[in-house]
């Protein structure tokens, strides 16, 4: 039994390195965290990567010498995603790198804030990063790509919104209704899907808050770094027929 469902996931990782090779996918935030993870499962399913930072270039590096120990391209571009006219260069500047078949928009700040601490900036600064820098590299993408996959990373709270972290709710449920939108008005050629991620990676300000954040997840346990890869890479390898959805990787906790 485990010879054969290891000899099952040999044949995936080949199925999926198949379909990824040569091809180049933009992956925003990928100098660290989710967005790392992310790029880094694009680099060793055999995608070349661009990897967008914010202001995280010695980040950046290190995961661009780690998709090139996989044998694969990497190229790191900065663009401030608050301000619009990086924005609209970054789709650009990456095409002229190497032909994107994908967008991942994974970059986002998440800060905690109560709806009576949110100041206006607050909630502007949220909405740029979170929804319209999204909006603008989507739209550039599907202007510069016959034929592509976009998947917006979400968060279980988009689809259950609540008075935590205000402003970051409010962008990413609205992300959410965006990767449905998009997902009709750029088919057929075009898919657009979601990943809503819950228990991923304990809060960089806070790891002590770890085995108290897991008690409301009916898993009961944090996610595997390889469960959050294998659902990009079904987004990004799967059958093109799937689009508009938004995949919960959270162990549940949406649900409770």
């Amino acid at each position: 039994m485990r010879q054969i469902q290891s000899d099952c996931r040999v044949i995936k990782s080949l199925q999926m390195n198949e379909s990824l090779l040569g091809k180049t996918i933009l992956v925003t935030g990928a100098a660290r965290r989710v967005g790392r993870l992310l790029a880094l499962a694009c680099g060793r399913a055999g995608a070349d990567v661009i990897l967008h930072h914010g202001h995280s270039l010695e980040e950046a590096l290190k995961v661009q010498k780690e998709i090139a120990s996989f044998g694969r391209r990497a190229w790191v571009l900065p663009a401030d995603l608050s301000n619009m006219d990086e924005v609209f260069r970054l789709i650009s500047q990456a095409n002229a790198l190497s032909p994107l078949y994908a967008l991942v928009n994974s970059a986002a700040i998440f800060e905690k804030l109560s709806l009576q601490d949110t100041t206006l900036e607050d909630w502007e600064r949220h909405l740029s990063i979170n929804l319209t820098a999204p909006f603008l590299l989507s739209q550039s993408f599907a202007k510069q790509t016959s034929h592509g996959r976009i998947v917006n990373i979400l968060d279980w709270r988009a689809l259950r919104p609540a008075a935590d972290h205000f402003p970051y709710t409010i962008s990413k449920a609205a992300l959410a209704a965006m990767t449905k939108s998009l997902a009709v008005a750029l088919a057929p050629n075009i898919t657009v899907n979601g990943l809503a991620l819950g228990a991923i990676l304990p809060p960089a300000d806070n790891p002590s808050a770890s085995e108290k954040m897991i008690e409301h997840i009916p898993a009961k346990r944090w996610s595997e770094a390889n469960e959050v890869e294998d659902a990009l890479l079904f987004l990004l390898t799967g059958p093109a027929y799937i689009t508009g959805e938004i995949i919960h990787v959270d162990g549940g906790r949406h649900l409770v």
